[in-house]
């Protein structure tokens, strides 16, 4: 009698089915060659039933394709490519050119030579010794011992010009409690404010290691292919100065993954607060919405952990080794001497300063974001850092004591240029500026609106504006 439950001569039940039905049946009494001759199969199969209540999958077997002719030049393509430079190995495409090409191979696709090259080639750097399997191994972290540290660059529409910044980020292993800063440069200056910033907001510092890449702020020179570096100078000092045990991951892609924490917090923190582009007028605007968004960002939870990231830093916080007492000043000092046209240079860009300390020398303070520039003790400029290099950034008050000797120079004045763009020399400015040269020539004119200008260079720029607005009838 054939199986039952498949119907005569066929099985169209699942093996499972059938497996079960011969099982019960044994059970009821009947013997092997019954089962057989009652289900249609052979001895093996009734005993491969009575052995396990598994079926044994079906075996799949290989179905020819049209590519079958073409894959061991396929292979010889790739075992080639194993001592090849890495600029000049196989795409799929030229593999495709070339079976096309070189052997007629018309009937294949590019999409079946694709599939095959894409479990193929690593395949194939296996079997050679040069591929391993990449395994990333779950890690467990102690509260209040470890960090990650990590710049990511960004776009920022700053004052209506699109621009590239970089983003700080400082992640502590345990809670995911991230800080973030965003600076006009990826320097040293930029590097220790965003620790110094970290590290106040969350009170306090890791008592472990914290993991870094090998940054140029920090890492003067690596040493080989080992985790051994030379710091840069300063970078010694501010670590020594709060206690920070520095961790320099694997130089590549491969350090990359041993602090993959930040990596991946930089991307999630891009897309999820700066898209679309921000638009801001200035860093400082910026920055303050960044603040909010970490505050915010601890509510949310990391994959499937049962807790916030703010309940997790709650019991993290305490776990922190206390700050330093001193500050430590993380701009860099320069002794500069003034050029003729009352500038200097810093970092390939040019700052100006006021027009008496031409030929002398003054120390600049320069800072991730800004430039400080001292006579002595007292402040003689302050400037926005320029982003850009081979910058220019000068006020127009610095020179206005020469240009009231040479009004002739201020129309075309660089200073004033940039002075409009800044909206710091307004409408109200050249307004009065035109009444006065038509009221007494352009020389004198030029002249009135300089004094005028040396009045009121302390006045807030809204009530040097009132002041133009109601003196309608300039005066020499």
């Amino acid at each position: 009698m054939l199986c039952t439950t498949r119907g005569p001569g066929c099985c169209r039940s699942p093996r499972s089915i059938c497996n079960a039905a011969i099982r019960r049946d044994a059970k009821a009494g009947l013997s092997s060659r019954a089962l057989q001759r009652k289900y249609g199969v052979g001895f093996l199969t009734v005993q491969k039933a009575l052995t396990s209540a598994w079926p044994e999958p079906r075996k799949k077997l290989p179905r020819p394709t049209r590519l079958d002719p073409y894959k061991p030049l396929i292979d010889e393509m790739l075992r080639a490519d194993l001592d090849a430079p890495r600029k000049q190995r196989h795409t799929v495409k030229r593999i495709f050119e070339r079976l096309l090409d070189e052997h007629g191979a018309d009937e294949i696709s590019y999409q079946m030579v694709r599939g095959y090259v894409a479990d193929r080639r690593e395949e194939i750097r296996v079997q050679a010794g040069r591929g391993v399997v990449e395994a990333f191994v779950p890690q467990t972290h102690k509260p209040g011992a470890e960090a990650e540290v990590d710049f990511g660059d960004v776009t920022v529409r700053l004052a209506g010009e699109l621009v590239t910044c970089y983003l700080f980020a400082f992640r502590l292993s345990y809670s995911g409690k991230a800080v973030h800063r965003i600076f006009a440069s990826a320097g040293q200056e930029a590097f220790f404010e965003g620790h110094v910033h970290a590290l106040n907001t969350l009170g306090g510092m890791p008592t472990g290691k914290v993991r870094y890449d090998n940054l140029r702020a920090a890492v003067a020179q690596v040493l080989g292919f080992s985790r051994h570096r030379v710091e840069a100078e300063r970078w010694t000092a501010f670590r020594s100065h709060y206690g920070l045990e520095a961790l320099y991951c694997q130089p590549g892609i491969r350090g990359a993954h041993e602090k993959g924490g930040v990596e991946g917090q930089i991307g999630w923190f891009r897309r999820n607060h700066l898209v679309p582009v921000p638009e801001v007028a200035t860093l400082a605007e910026l920055n303050a919405m960044i603040d909010r968004w970490d505050q915010e960002d601890e509510n949310r939870r990391i994959r499937s952990r049962p807790r916030t990231i703010g309940e997790y830093f709650a019991a993290e916080q305490p776990l922190l080794a206390p700050l330093p007492q001193e500050p430590f000043e993380t701009g860099r000092f320069f002794t500069l001497r003034v050029d003729r046209y009352s500038q200097i240079s810093v970092r390939t860009n040019r700052y100006s300063v006021p027009v008496r300390l031409i030929g002398r020398s003054v120390r600049a303070m320069l800072h991730a974001s800004e430039l400080m520039v001292y006579d002595g003790r007292d402040e003689v400029a302050r400037h926005e850092r320029l982003i850009a290099k081979g910058g220019t950034r000068l006020e127009l008050d610095h020179y206005l004591e020469a240009l009231v000797r040479e009004p002739g120079a201020l129309p075309g004045a660089t200073a004033l240029d940039q002075a409009r763009s800044a909206g710091r020399f307004t409408p109200v400015h050249d307004a009065w500026w035109d009444a006065a040269v038509k009221a007494h020539g352009e020389r004198d004119g030029t002249r009135a609106l300089i004094e005028v200008l040396l009045l009121g260079r302390h006045l807030p720029h809204e009530h040097l504006g009132r002041f133009l607005r109601i003196s309608d009838q300039p005066v020499v």
